[in-house]
């Protein structure tokens, strides 16, 4: 992934905090705080070179990359410096969960805060990279793409006959089957649902 934005981040003043500065990571897609890390000098610049991020472990005293053993990268859009330039703001777009418990995010989230499709959108990628047996999610992955997108068609149908005949509840049901097959289909050709909600929010922002 390319770094679209280097906000600044050459005013960094490493000196302050004896080399290294905070940094916060921000999922690209919703804004949820993911994590905060450490890097020097050395870790940023292996980050704008690589689009992955990389950081300072304080424990182990060396550098290293998110996701080097688990594979749950963090791929790099965006770096800013604040106005102190003392602590960077990194946005990214998570491969995986980010916390080592397994969560998407090192900060616990309330339920209901709206984060739940983008996790949704994580656990379907991890289906499709691991395709545990005996998962429904597994098994569309591996009756390819034409069946996918036959079941978005199927499940389109039967949301909008809940929608003319049927009660609210039948209808809430069907549209979250047709999200998460949207979903499935979108994965499986290499896209994300992150990128369905940036072109919203682009078509908001540009609206008259």
């Amino acid at each position: 992934m390319r770094i679209r934005e280097k906000t600044d981040i050459e005013k960094i003043d490493f000196t302050k905090q004896g080399g290294l500065v905070p940094v916060i990571v921000q999922d690209d897609a919703n804004g949820q705080v993911l994590m905060l890390g450490y890097a020097n000098e050395e870790a940023v610049e292996k980050t704008l070179d690589s689009g992955l991020a990389w950081f300072y472990s304080r424990s182990r005293d060396r550098l290293w990359q998110k996701g080097e053993s688990s594979g749950n990268v963090l791929r790099v859009s965006a770096i800013y410096a604040d106005c102190d330039a003392d602590t960077l703001l990194i946005k990214a777009e998570p491969a995986g969960p980010v916390c080592h418990t397994g969560s998407q995010s090192c900060f616990a989230t309330p339920p209901g805060d709206g984060h739940f499709i983008h996790q949704l959108d994580t656990l379907i990628k991890g289906r499709k990279a691991d395709l545990p047996e005996g998962s429904y999610t597994t098994r569309l992955f591996n009756s390819g793409i034409e069946r996918i997108a036959q079941k978005v068609g199927e499940e389109a149908t039967e949301t909008i006959i809940a929608a003319l005949r049927q009660q609210d509840e039948d209808l809430l049901n069907e549209a979250a089957d047709l999200l998460y097959h949207l979903d499935v289909l979108l994965v499986e050709k290499g896209l994300s649902i992150g990128d369905v909600i940036k072109i919203l929010a682009d078509r908001h922002k540009n609206a008259g």
